[in-house]
This record gives structure tokens, C-alpha cells and sequence, in this order.
């Protein structure tokens, strides 16, 4: 009833209306778009891929629903997100780019635009490798195509990114939210009925309740999942900070105790799709080679990648090594992303120049030393947390329930996505209440 309250007195005041309504309609029209096809796709042959490649469903997750369809937003907002974390690197890497990074708004909206330029690019490369893959799957989703066929599906698709990159952030700008990941939520939410039905459809055999039964079974499993996830995505190690007596101008600021917040889940889904990106590369390289003749060894070899590298293949063998190393990359990709977005040396400079320290630790190198310990601590228990939700959940879900994975429309990844995506646009909303002296409905 709370929740209830608050939106009702939202929606009172003109300024957050406009916005709760900008939001909706812009994800509105994203979902028209969304079903909208590409001309000339098999979709028999499309749900067939979609079928025998789990981590396509993943793929198809990021870019908002539109890839398991073939739409004119089939790409999502993977070439955008790619392009941000490329971009995130490279101001690691590049010391002029930290310098640009460090310009404050001047160079935020530097870095910003050369990451739309990169996002075009990407995009277009990202579309005529799947013109490719989709042209050489069996049976073909694509029929041939001369040069100004595929530069047609090619312009389109990129059309397609830049168009939701730009949904996304006029979002950010005059909504309520972070765009990109509301598209995302948008997506996932609104194949909901249609993921849930056909499921229902698949599994009903006429048994009555036993047919229900997995379903009660996954339902609680995912109930279970949500409010773990609601705590983990809200965990935080407080690491305190004493602020020094210090002059201002003219005044006196008196020393004040606080501290530094470190979520547990720093990283968020960033080393998922670093993840999926490197597991994926052996099946696109595969398909590429099915329409080879029968008699050479790189047909023999994309057959057995297409028939083994997946995280259900009969072969337990190769599931098991399917799986850890899907667990490995996630667990270490988490200690990465969180290594160069989390910067210690920074961090204590910035405490160093503000008069700033941690109780019993000396300010400069020892602190950087000691927030590093921290971090790695930190870090192993989201990298495990990561690991368990993308790997091991799908499988214990799937044993426990005997839903097939494949059949399974919401995975960990997807709750993870939709948690984080309503918790991060509750806060907002309930920060935008609190400024107008609202009681929100987070406690």
C-alpha cells in the first residue's frame, strides 16, 4: 500500500508525471519497434537456433528481446554496452583519456560521444557477423544475399542500436531511471506472458496438477533467488572514515566521522557479459563452417563444437568442463572489471587531499594497501555470488524442478537484471520524493 501511496503522490506533482510518463511511452515505443521483423527471416529456423543455443538466450536477454525475433532492434543495446566498457578500458590504459575523464562534465560528454562513434561501428560489425551466422545455420534463417541485401540488414540493425542508444538516454536525461538498463527490464518484462505461456505450453500434458507442479517447484526456487538477490545487490562493507579539522576560506570545518561504502556486487552484470562474449565465440566461429563439405576436418570439428560446447550436452565429460570454465571466466572477469572501476590509488589520494583517513590505517600507500585487502575480500564473495546465479542456479533449478534449461524464461541472470534495474529506479524515485518532502517507500 505504500508503494501504492507513493506513485499516487508522485503522479500529483507535474514535474515527476511528466517524467514517469516519458519513461513509459519511450518504452512503449521501444517494444513496437521490438516486433517489428527484418524481412526474409526463417522464424521456424530462428526458434530452432534460439532452441539448441542457451547461451543465445543470454545473448538475446541484453538486446531487450528483439534478437530472438529478428527485429529492427536485434542488436540491442549490446554494441552500446560494449562500447562503454571498451571505452571504460581504454581510460585505464590511455593516460591522456584518465586526464579527459578527470575534466569533469566537459569530459564526461568527450568520452560519451566517442563512445556513440564506437557504438556505430560496432554495431555494424556486430550485424554482419550475424548476417553471416544466420546465413550459414541449419537449416538457414537467412536465404542468400547479394552486397546490397546484406548493406541493407546492415544499415537497418545499426539504425536499429543507434536509435534505442538514444531511447536510452534521453531516459537518463528527462525520465526517471538509467535508460540503458530499463530498456534491458523492458524487455525482459514485456516477453514475459509469451515466454511463460509457451512454456506452459510445452510442459502441458494433460495430467491436471502434476503438470503444475515444476512450476510451483521453479516459481519458489525463483522467490527464493529474488530475495537473495535483493540482499546481495544491497549489501555494502561501510569502511569508516574520520574527515580532520580543516580551514575554508575564512571557517573553521569541524572534523566529522563517516564512511566509504563498498557494494559486494561492485562489478553488477559487466563480467556476465565479458563472460558470454568469450563463451559464445566458439559456436559463432562453428556455424560459420557448417555449410563446408562433409568431408574436411573443420566441418568434423563445428559439428562436434555445435553437438558438445553447450552447458546441457549429453556428453557430461564436456558439461562439466562447459560449466567450470563459464564459472572461471564470470569469477575472474569480476575481479577484473572491479580492479580498473575501483581504483584504491585514487581512492586514497582523494581521501589524502580532503583531510581524510581511516582510523588506525596512515593515509597514502598504506590505505591504497589496505582498501586493496578489503576489495579482494569483498570482491570474492560477489565473484562467487556471480558465479553461483549464472552457473550453478540454472542447473540446481533445473534438476530440482526438471524444466529444461532451454525452457527455463527466467533465468538468474534475468532476475539478477530485472532486481537491480527496479532497486536502482526505486531509490531514484524515492530520492526525487524525499526533495519534496515525501516519505518514500524504501526504509
Amino acid at each position: 500500500m505504500n508503494l501504492v501511496e507513493t506513485l499516487a503522490n508522485a503522479f500529483r506533482l507535474p514535474e515527476l508525471r511528466n517524467r514517469i510518463l516519458f519513461t513509459g511511452g519511450i518504452l512503449v515505443t521501444f517494444r513496437l519497434f521490438a516486433n517489428v521483423a527484418v524481412p526474409g527471416a526463417s522464424h521456424t529456423a530462428l526458434a530452432q537456433l534460439f532452441n539448441s543455443q542457451p547461451l543465445l538466450g543470454l545473448v538475446d536477454l541484453f538486446s531487450g528481446g528483439g534478437l530472438s525475433t529478428f527485429s529492427l532492434v536485434a542488436l540491442g543495446m549490446n554494441p552500446y554496452i560494449n562500447a562503454t566498457i571498451i571505452m571504460q578500458l581504454m581510460t585505464v590504459i590511455s593516460q591522456r583519456l584518465k586526464e579527459i575523464s578527470k575534466e569533469g562534465e566537459i569530459g564526461r560528454h568527450r568520452i560519451q560521444r566517442w563512445s556513440r562513434f564506437l557504438t556505430v561501428a560496432l554495431g555494424a560489425g556486430q550485424a554482419y557477423g550475424f548476417t553471416v551466422l544466420f546465413q550459414n545455420t541449419n537449416p538457414p534463417i537467412l536465404g542468400p544475399l547479394d552486397w546490397f541485401q546484406r548493406l541493407q540488414i546492415i544499415l537497418v540493425l545499426t539504425a536499429g542500436t543507434v536509435m534505442i542508444m538514444w531511447f536510452g538516454e534521453l531516459i537518463t536525461e528527462h525520465g526517471i531511471g538509467n535508460g540503458v538498463s530499463l530498456i534491458i527490464f523492458a524487455g525482459i518484462i514485456g516477453r514475459g506472458p509469451q515466454g511463460i505461456a509457451a512454456v506452459l505450453s510445452a510442459r502441458s500434458t494433460g495430467g491436471g496438477l502434476a503438470d503444475y507442479i515444476p512450476f510451483i517447484v521453479f516459481g519458489a526456487i525463483a522467490v527464493v533467488t529474488t530475495a537473495v538477490i535483493i540482499e546481495v545487490q544491497q549489501a555494502v562493507r561501510k569502511i569508516p572514515i574520520q574527515s580532520a579539522q580543516r580551514t575554508v576560506g575564512l571557517q573553521q570545518v569541524p572534523g566529522r566521522a563517516s564512511f566509504l561504502p563498498v557494494r559486494v556486487n561492485h562489478a553488477g552484470v559487466i563480467p556476465i557479459i565479458f563472460a558470454i562474449s568469450v563463451m559464445f565465440l566458439p559456436t559463432i566461429v562453428a556455424n560459420y563452417f557448417t555449410g563446408a563439405p562433409a568431408t574436411t576436418w573443420y566441418y568434423r570439428a563445428a559439428n562436434w563444437v555445435n553437438g558438445n560446447f553447450a552447458p546441457d550436452t549429453p556428453n557430461v565429460p564436456m558439461a562439466i568442463a562447459y560449466n567450470s570454465l563459464y564459472f572461471a571466466l564470470t569469477f575472474a572477469f569480476t575481479y577484473f572489471y572491479t580492479a580498473i572501476t575501483f581504483e584504491t590509488d585514487d581512492v586514497a589520494n582523494n581521501l589524502k587531499r580532503y583531510s581524510s583517513f581511516i582510523p588506525g590505517i596512515r593515509p597514502g600507500r598504506p590505505t591504497s594497501a589496505y582498501l586493496a585487502a578489503v576489495m579482494n575480500r569483498v570482491t570474492f564473495a560477489g565473484a562467487c555470488f556471480l558465479g553461483l546465479i549464472t552457473v550453478i542456479l540454472p542447473i540446481a533449478a533445473s534438476k530440482v524442478s526438471g524444466i529444461p534449461q532451454q525452457q527455463m524464461y527466467l533465468g538468474g541472470t534475468a532476475i539478477l537484471i530485472v532486481v537491480g534495474v527496479a532497486l536502482d529506479t526505486m531509490k531514484q524515485l524515492q530520492t526525487q520524493m524525499v526533495m519534496r518532502r515525501y516519505r518514500g517507500f524504501i526504509r
